[in-house]
């Protein structure tokens, strides 16, 4: 077995049709235009969406007027080393704290994913944005508490942390991790949709 043979691909995105959503987001649906079954040429689908559906990233641009949008952030803050720590409850500055060592003694700390039902607060959210990291991903479809979500939001993407909402690590251990979780490329928006993997 070669070294790229041993690799383990692992998809943590959420199925787009059953996919969790936000409460007053709209949910994703598609639609069948062309069928081969009823004489077309080809199957043909269409779908729609909001783009904080389901496994998604956030820009800055999201809860910051003068933000940037998706297409003006460097797709390497989506792509690289990542660390996955799991966590339950709200997240302290100490457990920030805690989640930063762990990482950088496993030499990813630019890009962190919490596993678990955790929520980061604010406090949290200031050690991670004083710390240089790219990206901060979690289970949750909000980074933060989901009945007041704007302040952690803004300390992050203020500090062009940008959001990984939405994975599913249920299954993944702690540890480092290679990350690609690239969005698709809208410009002018706040977010986007992504299949986010990663790879051991």
């Amino acid at each position: 077995m070669t070294q790229e043979d041993s690799k383990m691909v692992i998809d943590i995105s959420q199925e787009v049709f059953s996919c969790k959503v936000f409460p007053g987001d709209p949910k994703p649906e598609g639609k069948r235009v062309l069928c081969i079954e009823q004489g077309d040429i080809c199957n043909l689908s269409t779908f729609s969406m909001c783009a904080h559906n389901g496994t998604h990233v956030d820009a800055p641009f999201h809860f910051l007027p003068d933000g940037n949008t998706l297409e003006k952030v460097a797709l390497d803050k989506f792509v690289g080393d990542c660390y996955v720590a799991r966590y339950t409850g709200d997240l302290s500055a100490a457990e920030a704290e805690d989640i930063l060592k762990r990482s950088r003694e496993a030499g990813a700390s630019e890009r962190l994913l919490i596993a678990g039902k955790a929520t980061v607060t604010a406090e949290a959210a200031r050690v991670f944005a004083r710390s240089g990291v790219k990206l901060v991903g979690n289970e949750s479809q909000t980074v933060g508490p989901e009945e007041g979500p704007a302040d952690v939001h803004k300390i992050l993407l203020g500090a062009e942390v940008v959001l990984l909402e939405g994975i599913v690590l249920t299954d993944v251990a702690e540890g480092r991790y290679f990350l690609c979780a690239a969005p698709l490329n809208l410009a002018g928006y706040d977010g986007a949709p992504c299949r986010a993997v990663l790879i051991k």
